[in-house]
């Protein structure tokens, strides 16, 4: 079987269990539990620390815009476009409420991710300057937090909470059930331009590595694969699943697993932990697990439009748990829109299933 390739270390863990190898005793960080459910709970506790130093910094004013129930509807309603969105804005905060909600976007995300995040931000003021005020309003600071349910949460309630870091291009979900485990998803990243061409910031391309593995690999393919892999000669003009509540399978699911050679298998592998490891570890490594758990063989690669650097192309990624969505059509093909969305656990529906169950059965309480 393929295997995933990762420096994390929860990646590395979650593909040893299932793989039924002994973890190596170096692997350990510290005393203490080093399971996945151990794991989690320790992801859980950090995001809930940091929402409670972001909320305890807050004005009574800024937490009634910033906080919801963790049942309101605006917790799935999610985009990715310029629009009206309810929260609590960068520009509306201080610096040291700033800073605070930064370290509450480092708790969910992997050092990757932080770093894309980060830096596909600071594209609206190049947006601004290509734009000269002829689009819509382009800000830095137009990035809104939301936080669902209370943080403060924990011990045997284990009541669900949740936050969101929402804006242009970045859309980013996280569900918490106090100690029993924590969902990311969906995560939306988006560049405008794709590629920085002039300026000082000239050659910058913050999802390089999304195209540049895929387009490798679909040129690496032979004709009787590329028959396969490619599903329509035009690329679509954004990703199909858009801004769903729930994402679906798609059709056609292009070359599978199985028909790559082994460079070919690893590329694909290589991309898949490129999103992945836009959360942080613990979150990564639950995501490739269940990839794996779920057959290697069952994921495929479907890829649309041109093949060279420059033309309008698509392409997904596809098994039975996950979906990974890339589109670069928008702008004259210098504009990308890219998602990862799980069939089961987006908003931590699978999750909340489990907890409501237990809750039903006895075993704990709902919210």
């Amino acid at each position: 079987m393929p295997r995933f390739r990762s420096s994390s270390l929860a990646i590395a863990l979650a593909i040893a269990a299932i793989c039924g190898r002994p973890t190596p005793a170096a692997a350990h960080d510290g005393p203490g539990p080093h399971s996945h459910e151990g794991s989690m709970a320790k992801a859980g506790r950090e995001m809930a620390a940091a929402a409670r130093n972001l909320w305890a910094s807050l004005t009574p004013e800024q937490q009634s815009k910033i906080g919801f129930d963790f049942k309101d509807a605006l917790r799935y309603d999610w985009h990715f476009i310029p629009r009206p969105r309810k929260g609590l804005p960068l520009k509306e905060m201080t610096g040291e409420q700033k800073a605070l909600a930064h370290a509450l976007l480092a708790s969910g995300m992997g050092q990757s991710g932080y770093i894309k995040a980060e830096t596909i931000i600071s594209l609206e003021q190049i947006l601004a300057n290509l734009e000269k005020g002829s689009g819509p309003a382009r800000d830095t600071e137009m990035y809104f937090f939301n936080i669902f349910g209370d943080p403060n949460a924990s011990g045997e309630s284990k009541q669900p909470w949740g936050w969101r870091l929402e804006g242009h291009h970045l859309a980013l979900n996280f569900t918490i059930v106090g100690d029993q485990g924590v969902a990311g998803g969906p995560t939306f990243m988006g560049t405008n331009p794709a590629e920085v061409r002039s300026g000082p910031r000239q050659g910058l391309r913050i999802l390089a590595e999304e195209e540049d593995l895929a387009r490798k690999l679909v040129k690496s393919l032979d004709e009787a694969q590329k028959k396969k892999a490619i599903v329509q000669a035009e690329a679509p003009k954004d990703i199909l699943s858009m801004a769903a509540r729930k994402a679906e399978p798609l059709s056609p699911a292009g070359i599978m697993t199985p028909e790559l050679n082994d460079e070919q298998k690893e590329l694909l592998n290589s991309i898949i932990v490129v999103y992945a490891e836009r959360l942080r570890p613990e979150l990564a490594g639950s995501d490739l697990g269940k990839i794996l758990k779920a057959g290697v063989d069952k994921v495929g690669f479907a890829w649309a439009g041109g093949l060279e650097r420059g033309e309008p192309h698509y392409y997904r990624i596809q098994g039975p748990t996950f979906l990974i969505e890339y589109d670069n059509t928008q702008g004259n093909a210098n504009h990308v829109h890219s998602v990862w969305r799980d069939f089961t656990n987006d908003f931590g529906d699978d999750l909340l299933k489990k907890h409501y169950e237990a809750a039903a059965a006895g075993h704990g309480h709902s919210n």
